[in-house]
């Protein structure tokens, strides 16, 4: 932890912006450099123009190699673009337009010129392709186009870093031949001069649609907000400067909420925020340092909720207890949610990535419902969310969805902002905060401390670690406990997890390589206690090295 984290960034620490949009323009990638080629994460292709790994040649490429995707798959409806509040997202976005538009795309873009979240455009999607489709997206007549969509964020990543994001008609992440098709491809194109990339003046040939209305018109639907209004339970919205500040707005008054948008400034260097636990801005609203500023207004609203850029994360402050762990979140929300929603399916299953807490399991069978374990990356709970057979779908790091009031699909993406207000129903119809109703879960399944920590691993480490086995363990203890289980494949779909999870009985570890930096990263948990879990943690490390170097 560094001196600074948690305290106001001073203008040393902003970029500027005029010189990463100029080096947006300017530089050129040379995708011979492996940091300077398109790579798509879990979330899309990231990075920074100054270090020449997001730029114009880039998103032109990418673009291009999107359209040449969707005639391979025959997606031929619209496509829905949104931006969130990053320096780097419009230059993007208007390089995208240009591309899009000289190939004939039908593009929709935000009629009031705004940003635009990422589960707003995971919504329009899902709703221009659910008139005159049934549920596996086969045309009914009517509408036999399917749309699909671009959002540009990097979503929680530092000012000077951009994002181009990929989603297709089921309006989730793109899975990974998608991905890995689009990458290679706009590699190629941009190795071979750009010459197969098409553009134009996108002026006047974009259409348009309302992002805004159509999702927050549709919140009553997935939320009881009459009973948020009725209570009149104080909420504290800070959209920590990213693309749901005018939704907050918008929700507020539309269903006559006591809320108040704590912070509606937008600023593309993010000179209000507090510096992350490494000195870096950074708008993650789980991070207690990135959230210091609002934790300190705790009393002053009996629930304060934090969206990242572009509002696909949340973060849930509560008067007793500050910022609360994404995992304790996530584990009172499904036991409210399994609760209180008698529209889903009976058989609808609990989904979680196998890096989530384990309480989550207990939980889950509390109910009575199926825990569906899946690797790293929300797009896993897609199909699921899609047909009603995953009622939710979370991630430890503070990413999650659900279901509509009567079971069908609301967002295929996460959704940050249905989770902030989800603490405020919670709150209006149990008469407690999300965080005594966590300590009431750890009461009766224990109370696990959770914690992820980074280790040094240079590209060769993170290769093996990627492709390790179970088998390739060899120790047959963990911290004192017989080990239960070795995991390479997620228990739920079978999926490779990118890593190992070893497994006892009171605790486990995780370990997966880093997408973007040199580290390999070790989630650990413990029913015994910070210093059981320190001995986890420690073990993790030799065992995941052992295995490494052998």
């Amino acid at each position: 932890m560094n001196t600074r984290a948690g305290t106001k960034a001073l203008p040393s620490d902003l970029i500027d912006v005029k010189a990463l949009i100029h080096a947006y323009y300017a530089l050129v990638p040379d995708v011979s450099i492996p940091e300077q080629r398109v790579v798509f994460g879990t979330s899309g292709h990231r990075g920074s123009s100054l270090n020449t790994a997001f730029n114009e040649h880039h998103i032109l490429a990418t673009t291009q190699a999107i359209v040449e995707y969707r005639a391979l798959q025959g997606i031929t409806g619209p496509l829905f673009i949104g931006m969130d509040t990053h320096a780097l997202s419009r230059p993007a976005q208007t390089t995208a337009l240009e591309v899009l538009v000289a190939n004939g795309v039908r593009v929709m873009m935000d009629s009031r010129g705004g940003f635009t979240p990422t589960p707003s455009l995971s919504h329009a999607i899902l709703a221009y392709n659910r008139v005159g489709h049934d549920a596996d997206g086969h045309a009914l007549g009517g509408n036999p186009d399917l749309a699909d969509g671009i959002v540009v964020t990097p979503s929680h990543n530092p000012p000077g870093d951009g994002g181009f994001k990929y989603n297709p008609p089921h309006g989730g992440p793109a899975d990974s031949d998608a991905t890995n098709w689009i990458a290679a491809r706009a590699n190629e194109i941009i190795a071979a001069g750009l010459v197969d990339v098409q553009r134009t003046d996108p002026e006047g040939l974009v259409e348009t649609y309302d992002f805004l209305e159509h999702y927050v018109a549709d919140l009553g639907n997935i939320l009881n907000m009459d009973a948020i209004a009725e209570s009149g339970v104080r909420i504290g919205a800070d959209p920590l400067g990213g693309a749901s500040v005018a939704y907050w707005a918008e929700i507020s008054e539309r269903y006559g909420l006591n809320l108040t948008v704590v912070n509606p400034e937008i600023d593309p260097s993010w000179a209000f925020m507090t510096l992350d636990w490494d000195e870096k801005i950074r708008m993650d609203p789980s991070s207690p340092n990135a959230m210091a500023s609002l934790i300190t207004r705790r009393n002053e609203f009996d629930v304060l909720t934090g969206n990242d850029a572009d509002a696909d994360r949340h973060g849930i402050v509560t008067p007793d207890a500050g910022l609360m762990n994404p995992n304790h979140f996530l584990a009172v929300a499904i036991d409210y949610l399994f609760a209180h929603r008698s529209g889903w399916r009976p058989d609808a299953r609990i989904g979680k990535t196998l890096v989530s807490s384990s309480i989550i399991d207990f939980v889950a069978d509390s109910h009575h419902r199926e825990l569906w374990e899946v690797p790293v990356g929300f797009k896993w709970f897609v199909p699921g969310l899609v047909d009603g057979s995953v009622g939710f779908g979370g991630e430890e790091s503070a990413g999650a969805s659900f279901l509509r009031l009567d079971g069908t699909v609301w967002t295929t993406d996460k959704d940050g902002i249905i989770l902030a207000l989800l603490a405020a129903e919670i709150i209006a119809v149990t008469g407690k905060t999300p965080s005594v109703l966590y300590r009431e879960l750890t009461e009766r399944f224990g109370d696990p401390v959770y914690e992820r920590v980074d280790a040094p691993a240079n590209r060769e480490q993170k290769a093996r670690l990627g492709k390790l086995s179970g088998a390739d363990i060899a120790a047959t203890e963990l911290a004192g406990d017989p080990i239960i289980a070795k995991l390479s494949h997620a228990p739920g779909n079978g999926a490779a997890i990118g890593g190992v999870k070893v497994v006892t009985e009171f605790a486990w570890f995780a370990a997966r390589p880093s997408g973007t930096e040199d580290v390999y990263k070790i989630y650990a948990e413990s029913f015994k206690g910070p210093e059981h879990l320190a001995l986890v943690q420690a073990e993790a490390r030799a065992i995941v090295d052992r295995a490494l170097a052998s």
